[in-house]
């Protein structure tokens, strides 16, 4: 049978861990695994042999790290080669091992090591291109899947999807390493990232790294519950230690077995180990599985849209879509995409975020502007300042798709329509890039005047989709409204449309609310009351203005009404601050827009870098100086007060790196304003402290260490980044040279902590007066420990409170 086949029909297996494997047959700190696919294909094939014998169905090639970044196009170690080498070493075992089952080989493609632009400096389009290089090899070779593993950022993952999609129709599965937290580094949670990777065609879903299998079970259930294609769980062996010099953990087979028993008990169907798990881990898994039924995949009608942090589900309670980012009636808003003012569309978003909208609308079409350009730019800006979901909204096909590539999470798409024009323009798009689409009930003759006729268009629209693949719970009917001005009955059609599409089609709703009272005075009043019918109706979200105070009654009294809000909270929350928000309602001078601040205690300076308002940040600050604040005062009176507020969100969890990283650019741009003062007045800025940092030798993933970067820059710190791969030597000769006191030491990958400690040791022996910070994924307190560092700091900010601490 196919690949797809075997994990619908029961338990399937992959194997277990590489790197740990290959340190113990002498792989050297800082040599990369995948090369040992040319240089000892012997190794590697009895490594692949041994999982086959312990009843492994898949086989993931030693190829985590094989993409040009590492690898060029000439020589015996080619990335090509490499590639060929890999699979030509699991079929060589395939070969070898005994016929008792179904034996796959699947693509192993790892993560690039470097955030993607906003965050980082890699372009998206450039990461797609090198994940594409290295799958489509893969598939020349002859894989039978693409495993995408180990990814902490969807945004990554949605490169590399892509990539496959775009090269090969082979299977793509995609699991990715969660934190104890149960978030991705960049702070997506499991439903999330099922909906991005079932919207993007993933054949199977799951986890993989960073945990043990007990830690994954609550993530498996979740992952289960959301998912409607198989889930997989490849937990590591424990917790590592080192030993000498090598890499241990501290979980063995039967141990493991045991937990894996909870993973099955969650509702994962493919088993399998990662960091530290051996063959007999697996084959204790083989037989501990043996015992029970592989609970059945079933498909899960749940419709929902995602920012790169979290999921915006479509249930009973209604879905406030913002509004305000229109040019349609918007005087001033026109104006702002004329003269390119990004910073008001920004506000826009803000305030309505804070005003409780669930999703934004997007739109930016104007004749005279150049539609396609601003929408990628838009809507790039708005990701890097808020984690809303985003409903892009354009009739420029070209406008759309670009927007959905570049878009990060699983966004709105408004709209498709019933003219076979249309679907056939926009459903490929949607089947591709994965998103939730508006269909509008309207087709080439026009809008129907009666809740029959819409009803009828909604049912076509749902049978194309499914000619494309597209299931009902990705389409949202928008069965349209007209102003009561001039179609009196229109409201009673709309409404008497809402329940025939719930109540018939079992469909979710959407519509523009207030385009019900057009042209007629006082216009709240009726949006209001429009509001409260079409959701006792059925709607399921509505288009609206958040700012206004009859839609936001509306929606709190439904809700409590409903018994959708529990205990009334978010109702009496609301009504005890209506007084407030009268009395602190801003007055917004011309062409402004509203000044997006959740607290009137801060200052706009620090509203400005916790929002990540980095062009803001920089004009206020250059304001500041203009009326002759100190450029001290500043600093510490406006911006280290901001990043500690984010990174103290950081810590507890209520803030993701993406904001905090939006939030350190944001003082960067302050930062810059007061350094150019300085240089223009003669005077220098003091720094608190200097510090080394680096990725060890043999580790080409500096995402870790470069965010460590920008935090200690903003906090004032003079940092000596030495890159990644850096020898020992290099490092220790700094020190020296430098006499720098504090150094910092990054390492991902369970193959390059040896490094890490010889590193350490070469520090020691230099007899130089150093403490050592250290993190990485495949750290822990105790591994610290036992290598010898000073610190271990289990998050960037951990790592700037060491620093306070060792420089006060």
């Amino acid at each position: 049978m196919n690949i797809l086949e075997k994990i619908n029909s029961g338990f399937t297996y992959f194997d277990g861990g590489c790197g740990t494997i290959l340190q113990e047959q002498g792989l050297k700190p800082g040599e990369l695994p995948e090369t040992w696919n040319i240089i000892h294909p012997e190794i590697i094939q009895k490594m692949h042999y041994d999982y086959l014998c312990s009843g492994v169905n898949i086989l993931k090639t030693n190829t985590f790290g094989a993409n040009s970044l590492k690898f060029g196009d000439e020589g015996e170690l080619s990335l090509e080669n490499i590639i060929s080498a890999a699979i030509n070493n699991a079929r060589t075992a395939i070969s070898q091992a005994p016929a008792d089952t179904e034996r796959y080989v699947a693509l192993d493609v790892g993560p690039l090591g470097k955030l993607l632009k906003p965050l980082g400096d890699m372009e998206f389009e450039h990461a797609v291109t090198i994940f594409k290089k290295t799958i489509e090899l893969g598939a020349k070779y002859g894989a039978d899947l693409v495993l995408v593993e180990t990814m902490n950022d969807i945004y990554e993952a949605k490169a590399a999807l892509l990539a496959a999609g775009e090269v090969t129709d082979l299977p793509v599965f995609l699991t990715c390493a969660y934190d104890e937290s149960g978030k991705l580094l960049t702070g997506a949670d499991p439903k999330s990232v099922v909906a991005v990777a079932e919207g993007l065609g993933v054949s199977a879903v799951g986890i993989n790294c960073s945990l043990g299998p007990k830690q994954m079970a609550p993530l498996v259930e979740e992952l289960s519950a959301y998912a409607s294609v198989p889930v997989i769980c490849n937990p590591n062996a424990g917790l590592p230690r080192t030993e000498n010099g090598k890499t241990v953990f501290d979980v063995g087979p039967e141990d493991f077995a045991k937990a894996m028993k909870l993973i099955i008990e969650a509702g994962a169907q493919i088993l399998g180990g990662c960091c530290g798990t051996t063959p007999a881990h697996i084959k204790a898994t083989v037989l501990e599985s043996a015992n029970h039924t592989a609970k059945p995949v079933t498909e899960k009608n749940i419709t929902m849209v995602t920012s790169y942090t979290h999921s915006v589900i479509f249930d009973r309670k209604p879905i406030l879509i913002g509004e305000r980012i229109n040019p349609t009636g918007k005087s001033k808003f026109k104006q702002a995409l004329r003269d390119h003012n990004i910073d008001y569309i920004l506000q826009e978003g803000l305030t309505q975020q804070e005003k409780k909208a669930d999703i934004l609308d997007v739109n930016v079409g104007l004749p005279e502007i150049d539609e396609v350009a601003m929408m990628i730019e838009v809507v790039c800006e708005l990701q890097a300042v808020t984690d809303l979901p985003l409903q892009i909204d354009t009739t420029n096909v070209e406008a759309m798709e670009k927007a959905l590539r570049v878009y990060n999470g699983k966004a709105m798409i408004n709209s498709v329509n019933g003219k076979e024009e249309v679907m056939n323009a926009i459903f490929p798009l949607v089947k591709k890039y994965g998103g939730l689409c508006v269909a509008l009930t309207i087709d080439e003759d026009g809008i129907p005047t009666t809740a029959e006729g819409r009803l009828a268009i909604a049912k076509k629209i749902y049978e194309k989709a499914a000619e494309y693949g597209i299931k009902p719970k990705d389409i949202i009917v928008d069965p349209l409204c007209m102003s009561i001005s001039a179609e009196p009955e229109s409201a009673n059609v709309t409404l008497e449309a809402l329940r025939l599409i719930r109540d018939k089609l079992n469909g979710k709703t959407s519509l523009g609310v207030s385009n019900i009272s057009f042209g007629l005075p006082s216009r709240d009043l009726v949006n209001g009351t429009f509001f409260t019918m079409a959701m006792q109706n059925g709607l399921s979200a509505a288009i609206m203005n958040p700012n206004s105070a009859e839609m936001m009654k509306a929606y709190y009294t439904f809700c409590a009404l409903n018994a959708i809000d529990a205990n009334c909270g978010d109702y009496i929350d609301y009504a005890s601050n209506l007084p407030s928000m009268v009395a602190a309602a801003p007055t917004v001078k011309p062409g402004e827009a509203p000044v997006a601040n959740d607290n009137s205690n801060l200052d706009a300076l620090t509203v400005a870098i916790t929002k990540g308002l980095k062009d803001r940040a920089a004009a206020l600050t250059s304001e500041y100086l203009g009326r002759g604040d100190q450029a001290i005062d500043i600093i510490d009176g406006y911006l280290i007060p901001a990043l500690d507020i984010v990174g103290k969100g950081f810590e507890k969890k209520t803030v993701f790196l993406p904001q905090l990283l939006m939030s350190a650019e944001a003082a960067s741009g302050a930062f810059d304003v007061i350094k150019s003062y300085f240089e223009k007045n003669g005077a220098k800025q003091e720094k608190k402290g200097k510090i080394i940092m680096a990725t060890v030798k043999g580790d080409i993933h500096d995402i870790g260490k470069n965010i460590v970067k920008v935090l200690l820059d903003n906090y004032g710190y003079d940092v000596v980044d030495l890159g990644k791969d850096v020898d020992p030597e290099i490092i220790v000769s700094t020190a020296k040279e430098q006499n720098i006191r504090l150094v910092g030491l990054s390492a991902l990958m369970t193959t390059t902590v040896p490094a890490m400690e010889e590193t350490i040791k070469q520090l020691r022996a230099a007899g130089l007066d150093v403490k050592v910070v250290v993190g990485g994924a495949v750290l822990t307190q105790e591994y610290a420990d036992m290598i010898g560092a000073d610190k271990y700091a289990k998050d960037a900010m951990e790592t700037v409170r060491y620093a306070e601490e060792f420089f006060a």
